[in-house]
Order: structure tokens, then C-alpha cells, then sequence
């Protein structure tokens, strides 16, 4: 299965990301984790560390500084330039800031290309997409299964998804809303007012999160069972139950 977490920024999708990747690592299910952002943040909620996120390879920046000949696979260069993280989930980045005019766009080097043609091969391949619809807007069609569009509470968030939504549908993928720090009624109506005809899970306001990205620590790693970490423990669950057949 192939799943994009997009949404605006700040509103939380390489938390989502970084958190469903483990739990459903965790379930037993093999995970490649694609940090799509050019500002790539996943490996520190993929509980990686500060350090080791900042040494994590990007696979543009490599080719254009002649370390190594293409590849002439997605899957190889997810095996060279891949990095282990906790529960064995695997991750890798496609590009970094450091220099933002570094690496051309061919050969499979753009995060829509290597989400598109990496293979799920039985494992889940989640993208953690840049800000904004535009990795998403250049994704093909029939090339995602799943889009998970993060909004919070805010007039701009839901515009953002409701762009993102849009996108997704016009590229056959199935869409899942996750209501991100939620507080209280009104903030989950006021979500539901613009998407809710989608499908639509709630994750609540949780001090937690909070706590972990201030501190750079993933968050399944701080304190699991906090609300808002188990709500999207429970999220990863579904996903595993919607991808592996019942025996």
C-alpha cells in the first residue's frame, strides 16, 4: 500500500507520519518511510534523533556531487541510500535545502517520481509530503492508494486539505481525513463543516506531541499511551488491517 500525508504546514503530518510508520512497523508490517520535504524533518518523529537526522544521505544532493553513478531503479536507490530506523521501518530522503538548486529532476530523483515508481512490494510506502498540494499535484494517476490529508482546526489548515482532497480524488486515491489537534467540539465541527463528507479520524490536542517536538524525540517514544499518540497508534492499525487480507 501506498500512502501520501500531506496538509499545510505546522499542521502536524510528519508527526502523523513519523508516528503511523512506527505503529505500523510495530504491527509487523514492513515500512518504507519517504521524507518527500525539502526541509526533511521525519527521521527525528520516526524517533531517529536530531543528530542522525542531520546526517541522513538525500539522494539528489549525492548524485550531484558525483558520489556515486545513477541507479537505474527507485528500488535501488532505496536500498543504497535507505537508513534504518527504530521498529525497523526504513527511511529515506529524497532531497535537502542545504543547497536548493542541487541535483537535477531526472532519473527518478524527484519525490513524485520515487513515490511512483518505488513498488510496495508487500510493505507500506508512506510519503511525507512537502507543505502544499505540489509533490501531490505531480503525483500520477493510480500511483497512491491512500492520502492522508492533516488538518487542524484553522480556516487555512482546512483550506489547504480541502485543496489536497481535491487532488487526491482527481488522482484516484482513496482519502482519509485526520483531524489534528482537536480540543474540543467546536474544533472538530468546524473541520467537519468543509470535510466532512470524507472519511475522518480524530486526533485530540496532547501536551505529548507537544512535549516531543519541542524536545526533538519522536513521540511514540516519550510516552505512548498518551491520548492524542495512541489515537494515531490506533490510526497505523487500521491501515495494517486495511492492507493485510484476514487469513
Amino acid at each position: 500500500m501506498k500512502i501520501a500525508v500531506t496538509g499545510k504546514g505546522g499542521a502536524g503530518k510528519t508527526t502523523v507520519s513519523g508516528t503511523i510508520a512506527r505503529a505500523i512497523a510495530r504491527a509487523g508490517h514492513p515500512v518504507l518511510a519517504v521524507d518527500a520535504d525539502v526541509n526533511p524533518m521525519l527521521g527525528i518523529s520516526l524517533g531517529v534523533g536530531m543528530d542522525d537526522t542531520e546526517r541522513l544521505s538525500a539522494v539528489r544532493q549525492a548524485f550531484h556531487r558525483g558520489e556515486c553513478e545513477q541507479e537505474p531503479s527507485a528500488e535501488e536507490m532505496v536500498q543504497r541510500f535507505g537508513s534504518e530506523a527504530p521498529d525497523g521501518v526504513r527511511i529515506i530522503v529524497v532531497s535537502r535545502v542545504d543547497v536548493p538548486d542541487e541535483g537535477c529532476g531526472c532519473g527518478g530523483l524527484t519525490a513524485h517520481r520515487l513515490l511512483a515508481d518505488v513498488e510496495d512490494r508487500g510493505r507500506t510506502v508512506l510519503g511525507d509530503m512537502e507543505a502544499g498540494t505540489g509533490v501531490l499535484a505531480r503525483m500520477k494517476v493510480g500511483s497512491l492508494d491512500l492520502v492522508l490529508a492533516v488538518a487542524n482546526p484553522t480556516a487555512k489548515s482546512i483550506e489547504v486539505a480541502r485543496r489536497a482532497i481535491q487532488t487526491a480524488v482527481a488522482r484516484e486515491a482513496r482519502v482519509l481525513v485526520v483531524a489534528n489537534r482537536v480540543r474540543d467540539a467546536g474544533d472538530l465541527e468546524a473541520i467537519q463543516a468543509v470535510l466532512g463528507e470524507h472519511d475522518l479520524v480524530v486526533i485530540p490536542e496532547d501536551p505529548i506531541i507537544a512535549r516531543a517536538d519541542a524536545e526533538g524525540i519522536a513521540p511514540i517514544d516519550l510516552d505512548d499511551d498518551a491520548p492524542g499518540v495512541r489515537a494515531l497508534i490506533a490510526l497505523g492499525d487500521r491501515l495494517v488491517a486495511q492492507a493485510v487480507p484476514a487469513a
